[in-house]
């Protein structure tokens, strides 16, 4: 199964961190619209992301809520009939909740950085380090860490939670 080592951290200053890039030669390769639809299920999570143009990924990972960098395991299939697939998904499993965001896609070596602006959360920076087969896992903290000193992320700037999680938290219902 394919790993990503990832972190999540809470931005106050989106602006500074898009030049703190581009200080160091890193520019955005992409801005994505995503709404991504969570599912219930036994196991890890589940979500169908669907794109404007109207493709989507289901994606199933494994990670654990820890502050800063840690392995997140994940399958992805691609989709041409994304509404077709979430209809099929909101009958066998039932919709935990959504999330909607514009991400700015930035790529250094082997690492994604995503800039988030996460409807009803505000902005946010994912570092994802797309492990190679058998890469240890301790290169690719290593690579995350060196990142974060590099764009000023601290460990306290860190998240635990998922996206929803945090918008679960903030629904009168969570």
């Amino acid at each position: 199964m394919p790993e990503n080592i990832e972190i999540k951290a809470k931005l106050a200053n989106l602006k500074a961190i898009e030049e703190r890039l581009a200080d160091l030669d890193i520019h955005r390769s992409a801005v994505i619209h995503q709404l991504d639809i969570f599912f219930n299920v036994p196991n890890g999570r589940l979500k169908l992301r669907r794109f404007s143009d109207q493709t989507g990924e289901l994606i199933h990972y494994e990670r654990p809520d820890l502050k800063g960098p840690k392995t997140s395991r994940y399958k992805i299939y691609r989709t041409e009939d994304p509404e077709g697939l979430q209809q099929t998904l909101e009958s066998a499993f039932g919709v935990v909740g959504e999330v909607n965001k514009v991400r700015d896609l930035y790529l250094t070596g082997q690492t994604r950085i995503h800039l988030d602006r996460v409807a009803g959360l505000g902005d946010f920076l994912e570092l994802e380090v797309v492990m190679e087969t058998s890469q240890p896992t301790e290169d690719g903290v290593a690579i995350a860490q060196m990142l974060m000193e590099k764009i000023g992320i601290t460990h306290k700037d860190c998240l635990e939670e998922a996206y929803i999680d945090l918008i679960l938290k903030k629904s009168p219902a969570g």
